[in-house]
């Protein structure tokens, strides 16, 4: 399952362990725990085109809301004329809704190389030795309901993990809420057009960045790690948009509406 993933695999061990060699004169015992992080670091930033295009899809898909809510109003009988119209809307809008989704989905590959090689005990057929390895108490391989379990100090760094994963997500689903209260869609105008539907997503739009504390308490240490830095990469890089579109919102290149 996923064979097609496993060179990849392979050559990122090679490339976080020769990492971890790098760093070891500096971060001593910690120099696989940093090694992940920098790793992680490296792809995120050379994944940050592809994150700033699926924001800027986000933005542009945010900024005609209002416009999809009419159509939706004055055609709510005819269906077939309601998809025409949406479609051409969207066609005018930049490629419609696959231009916020399309550039995420280009990056899930990346995703799944670095997570697969922090959750699996091994390698091209071998060990995985970083999962050998240890942050403060806790070996890179171990979970949080095993081994020492959640009572003991290899506990308490996985207690500590999940609370710094909590604060970045928490930070970014502030900064995405601060984005879509200052868009051009008012909260008594979506809720006025889609009713429940809209309250529902809105509730699942905060919860769903809080999964991620849940993965990884199931998840290996070193996985954990690769979980808080790319949560904590993704509210800069959202906190980074929302400085350049400025405070009402728009997107780059567009003109404010007067």
């Amino acid at each position: 399952m996923l064979a097609f993933l496993n060179t990849p695999v392979d050559i990122a061990y090679h490339v976080v362990f020769a990492l971890s060699h790098f760093l070891a004169p500096l971060t001593g015992g910690l120099a696989a725990a940093a090694a992940i992080i920098v790793f992680t670091l490296a792809v995120r930033l050379l994944l940050s085109p592809l994150s700033f295009a699926a924001l800027r899809g986000q933005a542009r898909i945010a900024a005609i809301q209002p416009r999809i809510a009419e159509l939706r109003a004055k055609y709510s009988g005819q269906p077939d004329r309601l998809q025409r119209e949406l479609t051409t809307l969207y066609a005018a809008e930049g490629g419609g809704m696959l231009a916020g989704c399309l550039p995420l989905l280009l990056q899930l590959p990346f995703f799944s190389v670095i997570y697969r090689l922090l959750e699996s005990g091994t390698v091209a057929g071998r060990s995985n030795l970083l999962l050998s390895q240890r942050l403060l108490a806790a070996p890179l391989g171990s979970h949080w309901l095993t081994g020492a379990g959640p009572v003991s100090i290899q506990g308490l760094v996985f207690l500590g993990l999940f609370a710094l994963i909590a604060v970045a997500c928490f930070a970014a689903a502030k900064i995405a809420r601060s984005a879509v209260s200052a868009s051009t869609v008012s909260a008594s105008t979506v809720s006025a057009s889609t009713g429940p539907a809209a309250a529902g997503a809105a509730w699942l739009s905060r919860a769903l960045p809080y999964l991620t504390v849940g993965i990884a308490a199931f998840a290996p240490l070193a996985a954990g790690l690769y979980l808080l830095t790319s949560t904590a990469w993704s509210a800069a890089e959202r906190a980074i948009w929302r400085r350049r579109t400025g405070p009402v919102g728009q997107v780059p290149g567009t003109a404010t509406p007067g």
